[in-house]
């Protein structure tokens, strides 16, 4: 048997885990270098504190708890039953990994060592490379899995698989069909009111500066997607934290920025999350929704993919091909 770990930054289960989830997260240099770096899991600790209330006020309007966790476990059962399915025996055990809560990408790669799996392949489910979420997740898989003796290959992006970008169109067309209130290619584009606003989460911009490949790899997606979908939209950044200088434009300037120039119709697809979470949930859905209902005009956010069948079956073929270039179905 041939072990899947489907990597993502996890959220915390209650209100409770929220500082502790957030101490973890800013404790992470890979992310975000606070300070020298035997300071930083004290100043860490100190802007945990001081952010989890509001972000504990966020989690509650959302039901207590992020649903992450939950969305990438129903992922992973998916991509099990889609790889039996395609390989026509149950070569693959498919598990969940979180680098910054339960359950925790190295319990993951322990269950599967004791049910004596030795080969395992880490898939990240951010599509597009960045060091602080793909490089530091993956990193962390790889300690583990080097401590257990396992053999390993990696699947770290995919911002232009076609099957994932499928997935994308799809999620396109059926909020673009909410927005005008009738098929929206019967436009023959979209009205002049209207814009495709794509939304990813920020990154601090010494990253990029320094060649993390992130926004490049945002546009790859872009292009292929505007290539299915003939409509054009504009990039923005989303999920700010910390006393850095982050990728522009913000997502909510840029609604602002729209509104003020008169357009009124807003489709919102959060291109770098596959699965639901606080950005799309809270701050897209209610904060930015309610921002630019206030000003006279509507938000629709696209679908998340979540279990989506054609990102699923993206995701198995990433993984059939990767089995297939080891030499692992042999």
């Amino acid at each position: 048997m041939i072990g899947v770990v489907l990597l993502n930054m996890g959220g915390p289960d209650s209100l409770s885990a929220v500082r502790p989830f957030l101490h973890n997260l800013f404790s992470d240099r890979e992310i975000i270098r606070l300070g020298p770096a035997f300071l930083q899991p004290v100043i860490a600790w100190i802007i945990s504190s001081r952010r989890a209330p509001k972000s504990r006020a966020a989690y509650e309007k959302i039901g207590g708890k992020s649903p992450l966790a939950d969305i990438t476990a129903a992922q992973a059962q998916a991509l099990e039953k889609a790889l039996f399915q395609s390989l026509g025996e149950k070569t693959c055990r498919c598990l969940s990994g979180m680098r910054y809560w339960r359950p925790r990408t190295p319990d993951a790669l322990a269950e599967l060592s004791r049910l004596g799996v030795r080969r395992v392949i880490a898939l990240s489910l951010y599509p597009h490379y960045s060091r602080a979420t793909n490089g530091s997740s993956i990193d962390d898989f790889v300690r583990a899995a080097r401590a257990m003796g396992m053999e390993y290959r990696l699947i770290d992006s995919y911002p232009d698989d076609p099957l994932y970008v499928d997935a994308l169109a799809e999620t396109v067309s059926e909020g673009l069909t909410r927005l005008l209130g009738c098929p929206w290619d019967e436009h023959g584009g979209l009205p002049e009111d209207a814009v495709l606003v794509y939304s990813a989460h920020s990154l601090p911009k010494r990253m990029v500066d320094e060649g993390d490949p992130y926004v490049q790899h945002l546009e790859r997606t872009i292009a292929a997607l505007e290539a299915r979908i003939e409509v054009h939209g504009v990039l923005s950044f989303q999920s700010r934290s910390g006393p850095v200088k982050w990728l522009e434009p913000a997502t909510d300037r840029l609604l602002h920025d729209l509104l003020a120039s008169g357009k009124r119709k807003f489709l919102v697809l959060p291109v770098s999350f596959v699965s639901d979470h606080i950005e799309t949930l809270y701050e897209i859905d209610m904060l930015f929704g309610d921002m630019v209902r206030a000003k006279g005009g509507t938000l629709v956010r696209a679908p998340a993919l979540n279990t989506r069948p054609r990102f699923i079956e993206a995701l198995a073929r990433l993984v059939h091909k990767e089995l297939t270039e080891a030499e692992w179905l042999e």
